[in-house]
C-alpha cells in the first residue's frame, strides 16, 4: 500500500477534527469566553504566570508534550502490525487527545491556573487529590529519568548533534530578552536561531571538530574512563551530569526568559522536520512493507497496543502540561481550542509519520519480521528505527545521509529536553503542593522543591543497572509508565466530565474516551501485574508489582469516587472560579 495514501487519509481526518469537532466542543461544550480574565492575567508574576501570544504557547505545549515519546510508542507499536497502530493514533488524537488536552486546559483556565492534580481536591475530595499526587509522582519520575537516558545516549550515538542543541540555548535566551525587554516580535528570531541551528548541524555532520564525541575523547569503545567505568558508560555519566544541572537552572528561570523561546524555536523544528519527512515522503513515494496485522506476534495487540502508542494518541502527562504550564500562560480563553486540541493533533501528525518512517523503511515484509522479531525486540530497537526511516525520507529531498540522521537526531534530542525541563518544573510544583499538605514549608520553596525533583531523578538513572546497561534504571520502572499514564488520562477526562456537569454541560464528549480509556488501561494494567510481574507471572519483579498493585488499587478507588460524585445531583460549588471577568 503506499505510503502517501496512508498520510493524506491522516492528515485529512485531523484537519477535519480539529475545523469542525474542536469547535463544536469549544462553542457548545466548553463555551469559551473571550472576555474572560485568565490566570495568565490576573496572577501576572513575570516567572509562571505570564501571558502569552496563542502561537509562542503552542509551541510551548506542543514540544513540552511531544518529547521523544509520540515517536517511540507509533514505532514500537507497528510491531503488531501498522493497521492497529494507524487507527488507534489517528481516531485516538480526534476524539480522546484532543478533547483531553484541550478539557484539562479549560478546567485549569477556570480554576485559577491549578493543577489537575489540585483539582482533584475540588471536584472529588481530598483522598482522591493525595491517591491521584502519588501516581503523577511516579509518572513525572519515570518520565525524567527516561528522558534523560534517551538524551544522553543519543548524544552518545549521534555526537553531531550536541553543538547544534547546546547552541540554542544561548539563541533562546537572547529572543526572549529582546521579546520581553525590548518588545521585539519572536518570528523573525526564532527563525533566525534555527537556521542557525540547522547550518551547524550541517557543519558539524562533516567535521569531526564540532563532534562532541566523548567516548573517543577516552579513547573509544574499549578503553577505561572515570572511576573505573568503562568509556561510554563515563560519557554517559558526563552527560546525565550536564543534563540535570541544565535542567535545575532552565526549570527555576521564569518560563520568558529560556523556556518560551526556545519552545517557539522548537515549533519551527516540528514545522521544518515534518515538512521534510511529509515532503521527502512524497518524492520518494515508499511502499508499506510491514505488514497490516502481524499473526506471528508473541503477544496480543488488544489492549497492550493502547497503552504502547500511549503519547502517540492520548497521555496523562499532556493533561499535567495543560493544567501545570500552559493555563498560567493562555491570554485568552478562546485560545485554549489552538493549544489544546491543535497541540493534540500535531501529536498525531508526529506519531502518524513516526509509523510511515518505520513501516517504509524494510525492503519487504519479511525483513521487517525478521527485525521485529518479538515485543521485546521492538521496545528496543523503536526509536533508533525511526530516526534510520526517517533519514531515508529525507533523502528524497537530496539531504545527504549524514546530515538527515543530524537533524532528526536534533529534533529527538530538542523535543525530549523540552518535556525534561517541564517535567521537573511540574514535579517541582507537585512536591510544593505536598509540602503545603503535610505541613512541610521548606518543601513549598522553589529551589528546595527542585532539587527533591533533581535528585530523585538522577539517583533512579544511575543506581540501579537496568536491562540496558550502566544508567537505565528508570527502565526498571518504564514498564508501569504506559498504563500509569494512561490511567493519568482516564482519571483526568473523568474530572473534566464532572466539572462539565457541574456546569451543566453536555460532557458525554469527555465521558465515552474515559470509559474506553479506562477499560483498555484497568484489563492491560491488571494483566501486567498479576500475570507478568506475580510471583507465578511469566516476568515476575517485586518491584513493579508492588508499585504496579498501588498505582492499580489507588486508580480504581479514585475512579469509583469520582463515578459517585459524577452520578449525584451535584450544585456548582462557590469556590470554581466561572464567572470572574
Amino acid at each position: 500500500m503506499s505510503g502517501i495514501l496512508v498520510a493524506v487519509i491522516g492528515l485529512a481526518v485531523f484537519a477535519l477534527g480539529y475545523r469542525y469537532y474542536s469547535k463544536f466542543v469549544a462553542e457548545k461544550i466548553f463555551r469559551l469566553d473571550p472576555d474572560y480574565v485568565t490566570p495568565a492575567h490576573r496572577y501576572k508574576d513575570g516567572v509562571d504566570f505570564v501571558p502569552t501570544n496563542k502561537f509562542v504557547l503552542w509551541g510551548h505545549h506542543f514540544t513540552s508534550v511531544a518529547g521523544a515519546a509520540p515517536i517511540m510508542g507509533p514505532a514500537i507499536a507497528v510491531y503488531w502490525g501498522w493497521l492497529p497502530a494507524l487507527l488507534w493514533v489517528i481516531l485516538g488524537t480526534v476524539f480522546a487527545a484532543g478533547i483531553h488536552d484541550f478539557g484539562t486546559l479549560a478546567l485549569s483556565v477556570r480554576n485559577k491556573g491549578q493543577s489537575i492534580g489540585t483539582l482533584a481536591n475540588k471536584l472529588v475530595g481530598q483522598r482522591a487529590k493525595i491517591l491521584f499526587l502519588f501516581i503523577i509522582l511516579i509518572l513525572v519520575l519515570m518520565v525524567n529519568a527516561v528522558f534523560a537516558w534517551v538524551i544522553a545516549n543519543l548524544f552518545i550515538s549521534y555526537p553531531s548533534s550536541v553543538v547544534p542543541v547546546f547552541i540554542q540555548i544561548p539563541l533562546a535566551i537572547w529572543i526572549g530578552y529582546a521579546v520581553y525587554k525590548r518588545k521585539a516580535k519572536m518570528l523573525i528570531p526564532s527563525l533566525l536561531a534555527l537556521g542557525v541551528m540547522y547550518l551547524t548541524a550541517i557543519i558539524a555532520s562533516q567535521v569531526d571538530f564540532l563532534q562532541i564525541d566523548i567516548v573517543q575523547y577516552f579513547g573509544g569503545e574499549g578503553s577505561e574512563g572515570l572511576f573505573g567505568l568503562g568509556a561510554v558508560n563515563s560519557a554517559f555519566l558526563i552527560w546525565i551530569i550536564i543534563l540535570m544541572t541544565y535542567v535545575y537552572i532552565a526549570s527555576t528561570l521564569p518560563v520568558w526568559k529560556l523556556l518560551q523561546p526556545r519552545d517557539f524555536i522548537n515549533s519551527h523544528q516540528l514545522v521544518v522536520g515534518l515538512s521534510i519527512l511529509y515532503l521527502g515522503l512524497l518524492f520518494t513515494n515508499p511502499e508499506i512493507t510491514a505488514p497490516a496485522t502481524n499473526s506471528d506476534a508473541d503477544t496480543s495487540w488488544f489492549p497492550l497496543l493502547f497503552i504502547t502508542v500511549a503519547c502517540g494518541a492520548i497521555s496523562g502527562f499532556h493533561g499535567l502540561v495543560s493544567s501545570g504550564t500552559s493555563s498560567k500562560q493562555l491570554n485568552r480563553e478562546t485560545d485554549a481550542r489552538f493549544v489544546g486540541y491543535f497541540g493534540a493533533v500535531g501529536e498525531g501528525i508526529l506519531a502518524l509519520v513516526s509509523i510511515l518512517a518505520v513501516v517504509t523503511f524494510f525492503g519487504s515484509t519479511s525483513e521487517f519480521l525478521g527485525t521485529y522479531d518479538s515485543f521485546a525486540t521492538a521496545n528496543e530497537i523503536g526509536l533508533n528505527m525511526f530516526v534510520e526511516g526517517a533519514s531515508v525520507l529525507a533523502s528524497g529531498l537530496m539531504i545527504p545521509t549524514e546530515v538527515a540522521t543530524t537533524i532528526v537526531a536534533i529534533i529527538v534530542v530538542s523535543f525530549a529536553a523540552t518535556t525534561l525541563d517541564t517535567c521537573v518544573r511540574l514535579m517541582r510544583y507537585i512536591i510544593s503542593e505536598l509540602g503545603v499538605e503535610y505541613n512541610v514549608p521548606a518543601l513549598s520553596k522553589m529551589h528546595v522543591a527542585t532539587s527533591v525533583a533533581i535528585v530523585s531523578s538522577a539517583v533512579l538513572v544511575l543506581m540501579p543497572e537496568g536491562s540496558r546497561g550502566f544508567g537505565s534504571g528508570g527502565y526498571l520502572l518504564w514498564p508501569l509508565f504506559g498504563t500509569s499514564n494512561q490511567l493519568l488520562a482516564g482519571i483526568s477526562l473523568l474530572l473534566v466530565s464532572i466539572w462539565l456537569k457541574k456546569r451543566g454541560s453536555n460532557y458525554l464528549v469527555t465521558l465515552i474516551p474515559m470509559i474506553f480509556v479506562m477499560f483498555m488501561t484497568l484489563w492491560a494494567m491488571f494483566e501486567q501485574v498479576l500475570f507478568e510481574w506475580s510471583w507465578f507471572g511469566t516476568d515476575p519483579s517485586v518491584l513493579l508489582f508492588a508499585l504496579g498493585s498501588i498505582i492499580f488499587v489507588f486508580a480504581v478507588w479514585i475512579v469509583l469516587t469520582a463515578f459517585s460524585t459524577l452520578t449525584r445531583n451535584m450544585n456548582q460549588p462557590d469556590d470554581l472560579d466561572e464567572n470572574v471577568k
